[in-house]
């Protein structure tokens, strides 16, 4: 089930609401336990026992880690005490190694055996069957936030849950089940037994909802169509090179809707109920380098890196600057690797390695002096997110390079061709709307608007919400295309 579909709007989530606000506080949470197990079994049912079998083990190894880090600090500068603190920390790298070991299953063991398939066909070895294990919607979100929350429990950061069915309930919580974005424990841990609803967060919720949507259903959609249009074709003589730029443009306003307009209304939603998830998105498209751009993009995961995995390896407080380079390579390594079992994912997460790497050992951008040198590594930066998300879409490492020529027009194709004109053409406003609102002007015009003005600019506000609203559910309910990309992952 997908938020912008007729069934999430018409049907599931007014029930949820109404059942939630009519039930006694005591039932809240079973209640949207329940209800967040359902939204996840109505497209993989069977994948439901996979999740919970993760938040067991993850609530059972948190208990453990608890109970262990109390006696230790009950201890407090004893000799005994070490031997408790060993404990906790081998607590927590048996929940490491099963929440990996289960990630790697379901994700990447097909890619290990293909892999090592290729290797051995070299040494003529016998080549090992595929498993072809179905990957569950999701995993990659719900595991990151199992594992945060034993995170934050050894880290005192969080209380931990003795109630396992509050523990299913950060992890599964149906807002941010399945595409984030990624909740830290230590987030919501208090509000998951005593957050309190009010009015304002509730119309704050249906606005943030209805603007989710509308970037999801009106905007990322549209320009979709263009964007498969370019890279469906394969062979890339015939690709011209403005029909591969419009391609690579459109992919790029593509994914910036698609994940933060899902993050919007994820977050709308949690307001609805009570939770305050943080913003994933700010605004990226207008960064002033690479390093910014990686604050402001799918914020929940670069904090998860940050926090819990370059910190831990020293981050950019070590001896060295190898070693630095070493902790930088991890994560973006990781990165890759998270987003997906493919190459071309590793490549996208090595690119951004390279650039960063760049950027701290020559100090970029701020070595530059004057206006014209900093708006041109802005463009730059532009210029670089759009060839990674080249990368990332395309099917493959060869189709990525094939189609990086053609936008050069090296591959022996045209400078343009009638159906990029057309194209051009036709979606000019909607290519304008879509650039218009990846930059913080509306919000920067909303929040200057005071007075007698400001009151009016809220009026008109509502108006406008509503028919975006009926405007977004009119696509909803006549396109049967509605793709999520990070459903994927």
């Amino acid at each position: 089930m997908v938020f912008s579909s007729t069934i999430f709007l018409f049907a599931f989530l007014p029930v949820v609401l109404l059942g939630y606000y009519l039930l006694d506080r005591r039932f809240k949470n079973i209640f949207l336990l329940l209800a967040s197990l359902f939204f996840y079994a109505w497209g993989e049912p069977r994948f439901v026992f996979v999740m919970m079998g993760s938040i067991l083990v993850n609530h059972l190894f948190a208990l453990l880690i608890d109970r262990t880090r109390t006696q230790e600090e009950e201890l407090g500068q004893h000799s005994t005490a070490a031997w408790y603190r060993g404990r906790a920390r081998f607590y927590l790298t048996l929940t490491v190694i099963f929440n990996l070991a289960l990630f790697f299953v379901y994700k990447y063991l097909d890619f290990a055996i293909t892999n090592l398939n290729a290797v051995g066909s070299v040494f003529k070895m016998p080549e090992l069957p595929l498993q072809g294990i179905a990957l569950p919607i999701g995993i990659s979100f719900f595991t990151f936030q199992a594992m945060s929350y034993v995170f934050d429990v050894y880290s005192r950061r969080g209380k931990v849950q003795k109630n396992p069915l509050n523990t299913a309930l950060y992890v599964a919580l149906f807002p941010q089940l399945i595409a984030g974005p990624i909740v830290r424990y230590e987030m919501v841990a208090n509000e998951i037994n005593t957050r309190q609803e009010t009015l304002s967060d509730f119309a704050e919720g249906i606005r943030r909802f209805i603007l989710g949507l509308a970037k999801k259903v009106i905007l990322s959609n549209s320009v979709a169509i263009i964007a498969d249009q370019a890279f469906g074709i394969t062979d890339f003589s015939e690709l011209s090179v403005a029909f591969a730029w419009l391609g690579a443009v459109s992919y790029t306003l593509q994914i910036y809707f698609d994940f933060s307009g899902y993050s919007d209304m994820a977050i709308g939603l949690g307001l609805m109920f009570g939770f305050h998830f943080n913003e994933n998105f700010d605004y990226p498209y207008c960064s002033k380098s690479i390093s910014e751009f990686w604050r402001r993009w799918h914020i929940s995961l670069g904090s998860w890196f940050r926090d819990y995995v370059y910190i831990p390896l020293g981050g950019s407080r070590v001896e060295s600057k190898s070693r630095h380079i070493f902790n930088l390579f991890v994560v973006w390594l990781l990165t890759g690797l998270w987003h997906g079992a493919a190459w071309h994912y590793v490549a996208w997460g090595l690119f951004y390695f390279v650039l960063l790497v760049i950027e701290k050992v020559c100090h970029l951008p701020e070595r530059f002096n004057g206006k014209v040198a900093l708006y041109s590594y802005q463009a730059f930066t532009l210029l670089a997110v759009v060839i990674g998300w080249v990368l990332f879409r395309a099917n493959g490492l060869k189709a990525a390079f094939g189609y990086l020529c053609s936008m050069l027009g090296l591959a022996g194709n045209t400078f343009s061709d009638a159906a990029a004109v057309f194209l051009i053409k036709q979606s000019a406003v909607l290519f304008g709307i879509a650039i218009l609102f990846c930059t913080p002007v509306v919000p920067k015009f909303r929040k200057a608007a005071t007075g007698v003005f400001g009151m009016a600019f809220r009026m008109a506000g509502i108006v406008l919400y509503l028919l975006l609203f009926l405007v977004a559910v009119s696509f909803t309910v006549t396109s049967t295309y509605n793709p999520f990309i990070y459903f994927n992952f």
